[in-house]
């Protein structure tokens, strides 16, 4: 369902209800149309400013940003004609260590706010009859939710978009936690020396799969499981 933003009015020019004691009943409606053409083209004149304004305050910010831009430029321009390769040389270790050179991402954040509401919108919005008291039926739930909810929830989106967001970061978690190798562990049968050193020098060594190390002061066998 399309939002309109701006509604010119009267939609409807010719749709009127002619009182009783009318003897020209065509001259009532072609009046009637032509009061009505002229509430409409009022309407559009409103409109039309309105749309101005937000186009030249576009256009205002973008010629902030061209001239922001062209500043960046004069001054890097100035910067390399002002470079000397024979006095400053640039090993290609020096090239190779310095950092990449990122750009500043800003953001938009609480893009729809109230106080973001287009002025048309925000008519639009007041002429809307209020919702039905429902609150008042919210003492009586068992449940503990709002009554009026069920009727009209402005935060629905944002919850439905909330849940989708942590079901996403704990199936990624869990992906995360099936791809992770498990850590070898050590398996000393009985009899085998198990002091600290020995467990040490074990463990640093290297480590293959399903190996087993015999140890030369017995028999006993160590195998390393990954």
């Amino acid at each position: 369902m399309p939002l309109v933003k701006r509604t010119i009015e009267p939609r409807h020019l010719c749709h009127t209800v002619l009182p009783r004691n009318i003897k020209n009943e065509l001259e009532c409606v072609t009046n009637v149309s032509l009061a009505n053409v002229i509430r409409q083209l009022s309407s559009l004149s409103k409109y039309a400013e309105d749309l101005f304004g937000e186009l030249f305050n576009e256009a205002h910010s973008f010629s902030f940003r061209v001239n922001s831009l062209q500043e960046r430029v004069d001054r890097l321009s100035i910067s390399v004609t002002q470079l000397d390769p024979k006095e400053e040389e640039l090993s290609l270790q020096d090239i190779t260590m310095r950092k990449a050179f990122r750009s500043s991402t800003i953001q938009d954040q609480q893009l729809f706010e109230r106080t973001s509401l287009p002025i048309p919108m925000e008519e639009t919005y007041e002429t809307c009859e209020e919702p039905p008291p429902l609150h008042i039926l919210t003492p009586y739930r068992d449940d503990g939710k709002d009554s009026l909810k069920f009727y009209t929830n402005p935060s629905y989106f944002f919850d439905l978009w909330r849940e989708k967001m942590l079901q996403d970061t704990e199936d990624k978690r869990k992906e995360r936690r099936k791809q992770k190798p498990d850590l070898p562990y050590l398996m000393c049968p009985k009899g085998f020396p198990s002091d600290s050193r020995t467990a040490h020098f074990l463990w640093s060594s290297e480590v293959r799969p399903y190996v087993s190390l015999r140890s030369a002061a017995s028999a006993s066998s160590l195998t390393y499981n990954l």
